[in-house]
C-alpha cells in the first residue's frame, strides 16, 4: 500500500499507451516555457548590466586625463615594492644588483608617477622618467618600475606634437652615454646587446608614432564625415524650402494678381482672397515643420503636449495640391491609380515633390493652360506623370533656373528610380517619375 505507481505502470496501462502513441516526446507547456523565463531572465540582467558598464564608462571619460593615467603609474610603483615583482626588473648593462633604500624610493616613485601626465605634459614625462630608469640601472636597483620606460615612450611618441625629431636625437645622445657609462660600471655587455636593448626603446617609439598617424587620420575623416553630412543637411533643407516657399508663393502670387481683375465681382473677389489666405496658411505649416528640423528638442516631446503633425505629406494629399492649383485658375484634371499605403515614406515624399515641383511650373509658365496629373501606386513602384498644354511649358523650360528639377532627378535618382523633364511632343511641358516603393522608409 506504500508504493508509488506511475501512469505507466499496469494500473494506468491505457493513459501510458496513450502517452507512447501519441504523445511521445511531447513536453507539458509548463516546462517548455522554463527555458524561456531563464533566458528572458538571463537577458535582463545582460542589459542592466550593459547599462551599468555604459554608466561608468561615461563617468570615467568624464574625468580628467591625468586621473585616468595615474592607475597604471600606481600599478608599477605598488608592484615594485612586491617581493614577487621585485626580481623581474629590468637589467641593462650588467651592474650589480644593490639592495633596495630610501634612494630606491625615489628611484621608483621617479619612474611610475610622471605617467599621470604622459598625455597632458608628454615630453616632460619622458624626461623625467628617463632619469629615473639611468639612475635605476646605473646604481643597479633593476626595480619593476623600470618597465615605464617603454610605457612612456609608446606615449610619447603618439602624443608629442612639437620637437619630435629633437627628442629622438636627445633620446639616441643620452642612451649612448648611459651605454658606455654602464659598460665601464657591469661586468660588460657586447654592444650587439646595447643595440638590440636600443631597438627595442625605437620599437615602441615607432609604435606610438603609428597610434598617432592613425589617430590623426581617423579625426581627418570623422571631420569630412562631418562636413559631408552638414553639406547634404543643408542641401536637404535648401530643397524642402524651395519646394514649399516656391509653390505656396507661386499660387498666392497668382492668386493675387488675378484678384485686381475681379473688383466688379466681389463674390469671385471674396474667393480669391480666401485663397490666398488659405495658401499662405499652408506655408505657415509647412515652414514650421522645416523649422523644427533645426530645432534640438525637435521628436523629444519638450516642445508642448500637443502631438506633432507629421512632417512627411501623404501622397493623398496631393488632391489638396490639386484643388490649391485650381483656386489658382489653373485647369487641373487628376487621376490615381491603385490604393495609397497607410503610412508615408521617403518614396511618397519624392512622389509628393515630384507633383508639386510641376503644378508650381505650370503656374509660373503655362498659367491657364490644361493640366494632367496622373499617380499610379503599385507594389513596387510609384509612378507620377504631369503634363501641361500649351507653349508656356515649353519656356519653363527654357527660362527657369532648373533648379527645382535638378533637386527631383537627384531625390528620384537617390531612391534608384528613373526622372524625366522635357517638351512633349505635340507642345507642353511633361515630367515622368517612376519612384522604387519595396522599401518605405
Amino acid at each position: 500500500m506504500g508504493q508509488q505507481r506511475s501512469a505507466g505502470s499496469p494500473e494506468y496501462g491505457t493513459d501510458g499507451a496513450g502517452h507512447r502513441e501519441s504523445g511521445a516526446g511531447h513536453r507539458p507547456t509548463g516546462l517548455r516555457l522554463r527555458p524561456l523565463v531563464k533566458r528572458d531572465r538571463l537577458d535582463g540582467i545582460r542589459h542592466r548590466l550593459g547599462r551599468i558598464r555604459k554608466k561608468l564608462g561615461a563617468v570615467w571619460y568624464r574625468l580628467d586625463v591625468v586621473v585616468r593615467d595615474l592607475p597604471f603609474g600606481l600599478f608599477l610603483m605598488i608592484g615594485s615594492f612586491l617581493p614577487a615583482l621585485r626580481s623581474n626588473g629590468t637589467v641593462v648593462g650588467g651592474v650589480p644588483d644593490r639592495p633596495h633604500d630610501a634612494l630606491a624610493v625615489v628611484v621608483i616613485l621617479l619612474e611610475t608617477l610622471p605617467l599621470a601626465v604622459r598625455r597632458r605634459w608628454p615630453a616632460l614625462s619622458l624626461a623625467l622618467v628617463s632619469a629615473g630608469f639611468a639612475t635605476d640601472q646605473l646604481l643597479g636597483y633593476h626595480t619593476f618600475a623600470a618597465s615605464a620606460m617603454g610605457v612612456v615612450l609608446l606615449s610619447t611618441g603618439s602624443h608629442l606634437e612639437r620637437f619630435r625629431r629633437s627628442v629622438v636625437v636627445g633620446l639616441t645622445v643620452a642612451y649612448v652615454a648611459l651605454a658606455v657609462a654602464l659598460s665601464h660600471l657591469g661586468t660588460g655587455e657586447t654592444p650587439t646587446e646595447f643595440v638590440t636593448f636600443f631597438m627595442a626603446l625605437g620599437l615602441a617609439w615607432g609604435a606610438g608614432g603609428w597610434l598617432r598617424t592613425t589617430r590623426r587620420a581617423e579625426a581627418e575623416r570623422r571631420m569630412r564625415v562631418a562636413v559631408e553630412t552638414r553639406t547634404a543637411e543643408r542641401t536637404r533643407i535648401a530643397r524642402e524650402l524651395h519646394d514649399v516657399v516656391t509653390h505656396h508663393v507661386t499660387a498666392m502670387v497668382v492668386q493675387a494678381e488675378a484678384a485686381r481683375y475681379l473688383t466688379a465681382a466681389p463674390e469671385r473677389l471674396e474667393q480669391s482672397l480666401s485663397a490666398v489666405s488659405d495658401t499662405g496658411r499652408r506655408a505657415i505649416t509647412d515652414l514650421r515643420h522645416l523649422l523644427d528640423l533645426l530645432n534640438p528638442d525637435h521628436g523629444t516631446g519638450s516642445g508642448g503636449d500637443a502631438p506633432a503633425e507629421p512632417r512627411t505629406p501623404a501622397v493623398g494629399r496631393v488632391l489638396t495640391l490639386v484643388e490649391q492649383t485650381r483656386r489658382a485658375g489653373q485647369p487641373v484634371e487628376f487621376t490615381e491609380e491603385g490604393t495609397p499605403p497607410e503610412t508615408t515614406g521617403s518614396p511618397d515624399l519624392v512622389a509628393y515633390r515630384v507633383v508639386q515641383e510641376a503644378l508650381t511650373n505650370a503656374l509660373k509658365y503655362a498659367h491657364g493652360s490644361r493640366t494632367w496629373v496622373t499617380v499610379r501606386h503599385g507594389e513596387r513602384e510609384i509612378s507620377v506623370e504631369v503634363s501641361t498644354d500649351g507653349t508656356g511649358s515649353r519656356a519653363a523650360a527654357v527660362g527657369g533656373s532648373g533648379r527645382g528639377l535638378v533637386g527631383l532627378r537627384e531625390r528620384v535618382d537617390m531612391l534608384g528610380g528613373d526622372f524625366s523633364a522635357g517638351a512633349a511632343e505635340g507642345g507642353g511641358f511633361v515630367v515622368r517619375a517612376r519612384i522604387p516603393a519595396g522599401s518605405r522608409s
